[in-house]
């Protein structure tokens, strides 16, 4: 055999010798390999909290418009022109408080007329009064027939008519004149002044003078669902719900008053019920034709068990919440929700004060997840 050919046989073993250690080597350290443990799933950060017991306040709310108890828009009662206005724009305004005054000479006139012919018709009835007595005396004696004392009695009687009605007319006259003077119906705050003195009004014109608000008290109107009704009922029965007027969107309270009407049916069109409150506003923080969100306090539940309402999730099973675990994993606990409101959940069913569960963060989790808990935030729910 060449020296060549055994060069190559040798290359061949040595080649298949190892290739076989690389395999037997490979072998061997397989099982090593996959003995080792995977990974643990990191926790999941998430917000802690814990079922509470406290009294919790049950509201319902609706939204609704201050309105006031009354709205006067004064007139003028006579006609005349109008000598001056006492009144400022936006001036608060007692009941009998002049406003206005109306040329009185006119008035003054006539009350004295009529009373000048009161005065002639008295003379006339006293001096008939005196034909009738000697009319009398006559006829006893049988001067004067009967027929003319029948005469001067119906001229007495028309004469004793004729001055009740000039005292009627004295009256007209004397209620014209103090027409004349415009006065405030009732206590309120004045609107926009509507005519300027030295004006011509009359009684019968369409517009007025002024229109005076009630600020105090004053009332808030609003409605809500037809469904609630029955809660409603039952507090009115208990006595007068306390509501709550808040600005829009519920940021600021502005007043507390009390509930003192509830309507009479429900409209079929948005199948809601009015319901108005009354309250004192005696800072005038409520204003008229101004929109507030109302809440009315229908009960109280006392001990109630309490969670904060973005822990609570729904399912397709209902609503549900995670349960934190002694060791710091998860389960999903199964609740029955009595009522949510101003970001607090009352649990009736399925939990527990004291109980340990997930605030914020329960997005990522599933049953089972171990978790790293954080506090809630200071004044956090």
């Amino acid at each position: 055999m060449s020296r060549r050919w055994q060069v190559f046989l040798l290359t061949l073993i040595a080649a298949g010798a190892a290739g076989l250690w690389v395999s037997v080597e490979r072998d061997h350290s397989a099982p090593a390999a996959s003995a080792t443990p995977p990974a643990a799933a990191p926790a999941v950060p998430i917000t802690e909290g814990r079922a509470e017991t406290r009294d919790v306040s049950i509201w319902l709310s609706g939204i609704g418009s201050v309105q006031p108890l009354n709205a006067v828009t004064v007139k003028v009662r006579v006609d005349g022109q109008l000598e001056r206005v006492t009144f400022t724009e936006g001036q608060d305004v007692r009941k009998g408080d002049v406003l206005a005054q109306i040329d009185p000479r006119s008035f003054r006139a006539q009350l004295k007329q009529a009373q000048a012919n009161r005065a002639k018709d008295e003379a006339q009835l006293a001096n008939a009064h005196l034909d009738m007595d000697r009319s009398v005396r006559l006829e006893a004696r049988g001067v004067a027939s009967k027929q003319t004392l029948d005469t001067q009695r119906a001229q007495v009687a028309a004469l004793e008519a004729a001055v009740e009605a000039d005292q009627a007319a004295i009256e007209m006259a004397q209620l014209q004149l103090e027409y004349s003077t415009v006065t405030a119906p009732l206590d309120g705050r004045t609107g926009l002044r509507l005519v300027d003195p030295g004006t011509v009004v009359h009684a019968s014109d369409a517009n007025g003078l002024v229109t005076i608000t009630q600020m105090q008290p004053i009332a808030v109107l609003f409605t809500v669902s037809q469904d609630e009704l029955p809660e409603v009922l039952a507090a009115i029965a208990q006595g007068d719900p306390v509501v709550v007027a808040y600005t829009r969107g519920g940021e600021r309270p502005l007043a507390t008053g009390k509930l003192v009407f509830l309507d009479s049916q429900v409209d079929q069109a948005t199948g809601h019920i009015k319901l108005k409150a009354l309250f004192d506003n005696s800072d005038r923080a409520l204003w008229p034709g101004e929109f507030v969100d109302a809440r009315v306090q229908v009960t109280t539940v006392k001990e109630a068990t309490v969670v904060p309402s973005k822990a609570v999730e729904r399912g397709q099973n209902g609503t549900y919440l995670y349960r934190i675990k002694p060791d710091d994993t998860v389960e999903v606990c199964s609740v029955t929700v009595q009522h949510v409101a101003d970001g607090i959940a009352i649990v009736a069913e399925g939990l527990k004060p004291g109980d340990r569960i997930v605030v914020d963060g329960q997005y990522r989790l599933q049953p089972g997840a171990r978790v790293e808990p954080r506090p809630a935030p200071a004044g956090g729910s």
